[in-house]
């Protein structure tokens, strides 16, 4: 599980690097760790490390981008396939002895619209071309000229939303995309839609998506990322059937899991070295690194 400030405080005082996972490093974890040097994310996404607080506190904050992005979009694709086939559904009615054969939907010619074109955008664009599927995506911070290496066509956020049969969410945790997934995002989409997040749990307003499902405007939603991890049992989101839930394993496989714990363990040991590793987050932290 991820660690959190209380697991943390007690566990920091003595060290000198902290290879870390999704834990939550906060102002009160970095000041009780007064020899830390250096926090080397396992991952990507650093919206759990205070990075002003690491950066006045001099120290360096690296991740490791690229190397968990096509497993993250593997799995992407196989919670896409599972929610549109009613694959759990299916494999709990046999095992019960109901041999119920379900309506599901084909990801063939249905468009499918990736907000966030970064990494995993363009690895699970990638993987969804053989499908036969018309792809979409949405990102203002990546030029549409990109768009001619990729099986994609780039729309505004609205357009994109108003023409897909599914979304797949590809954001990072930031102010401006926190809750982006709100009543009005769901409102857009159209109706009997399916959503996949893989992102962030920050990503989703939890009223809005409840509702949408319960409605039906959300057709369904595969989800791997909770604002609480693990969530809460009793969250109502769980008991619904068309919901599909996992446990934040995007980037659990045998290649990036490698290829994350090779490149965190070279960035906390270069930094120890005295040297300066690649990948900084925080690059400003630089002129007064702690020594």
């Amino acid at each position: 599980r991820s660690l959190n400030e209380d697991d943390l405080i007690s566990m920091v005082s003595e060290i000198d690097g902290f290879i870390a996972g999704l834990d939550y490093i906060t102002k009160n974890v970095i000041e009780a760790a007064p020899r830390l040097k250096i926090i080397s994310r396992y991952g990507v996404g650093v919206d759990r490390v205070d990075i002003d607080a690491a950066t006045s506190h001099g120290i360096i904050v690296t991740n490791t981008p690229g190397t968990n992005s096509a497993s993250v979009a593997e799995l992407t694709i196989g919670l896409m396939l599972a929610l549109l086939r009613k694959i759990c559904q299916l494999n709990q009615s046999t095992k019960s002895g109901r041999w119920a054969l379900l309506n599901t939907i084909s990801l063939k010619s249905k468009r499918v619209g990736l907000v966030g074109f970064g990494a995993i955008g363009k690895e699970t664009a990638l993987r969804l071309q053989p499908f036969g599927c018309i792809i979409l995506a949405s990102d203002p911070f990546i030029p549409q000229s990109v768009a001619k290496n990729y099986p994609v066509a780039f729309r505004d956020l609205d357009s994109l939303l108003s023409e897909s049969d599914v979304v797949s969410l590809h954001l990072p945790a930031t102010s401006e995309t926190e809750k982006i997934v709100d009543f009005s995002f769901l409102s857009k989409m159209k109706r009997g839609a399916f959503l996949i997040n893989t992102a962030r749990g920050e990503l989703l307003d939890h009223d809005a998506v409840l509702n949408a499902l319960e409605s039906g405007q959300l057709g369904g939603l595969a989800i791997d990322a909770f604002d609480q991890e693990p969530p809460n049992l009793q969250d109502p989101l769980l008991a619904l059937e068309q919901v599909i839930a996992t446990p934040h394993c995007g980037s659990h496989t045998d290649d990036a899991m490698n290829s994350m714990g090779r490149m965190a363990l070279e960035h906390c040991l270069i930094c120890l070295r005295g040297e300066i590793p690649g990948h900084i987050v925080n690059p400003e932290v630089l002129p007064n690194k702690r020594k």
